[in-house]
């Protein structure tokens, strides 16, 4: 194993999926990666509006953006303490998808994820990412469970 991407989202799941997945880079002196997909704007034409006419929504966006950034350096920060040369990027589009896209153009032969339970109408209606990882992965794929309280 060279190469791990873990997937984070900030939820209630990050704490635990990021230790286990620099648990596993200490344990076989591997790269790793964090990864945090922004969800892309919403599509203003399927409403009948263009972007300027909803600026409310443009600036909500940039926000989201600028807080997913602090959150991400300062949770690389930490793990870096224990895995000096991890690194993160974040991306923008639907979650699955890049992060598909990102394991194959990194190269990385590991990904851990987390599953958050809402249950199969939550999965249906939102689509779940681990699920996804499990049914589209072309590496192996680690799914960890949100703690239980």
């Amino acid at each position: 194993m060279k190469t791990i991407i873990v997937a984070v989202d900030f939820s209630d799941a990050t704490p635990g999926v990021t230790q286990i997945a620099v648990d596993l880079a200490k344990s076989f002196g591997a790269d790793l990666q964090l990864l945090h997909v922004i969800e892309p704007e919403p599509g203003y034409a399927a409403y009948g509006f263009t972007p300027g006419e909803f600026p409310a929504m443009i600036e909500f966006h940039e926000e989201a953006k600028r807080r997913a950034t602090v959150k991400l350096d300062e949770l690389l920060a930490k793990v870096r303490a224990e895995v000096p040369h991890a690194t993160s990027r974040m991306v923008e589009g639907s979650p699955l998808q890049m992060l598909l896209d990102h394991v194959k153009q990194s190269g990385a032969d590991f990904v851990v994820v987390g599953s958050h339970g809402h249950g199969v109408i939550a999965s249906l209606l939102l689509g779940s990412v681990a699920e996804g990882m499990v049914r589209k992965a072309s590496v192996p794929t680690l799914i960890v469970p949100a703690a239980r309280e």
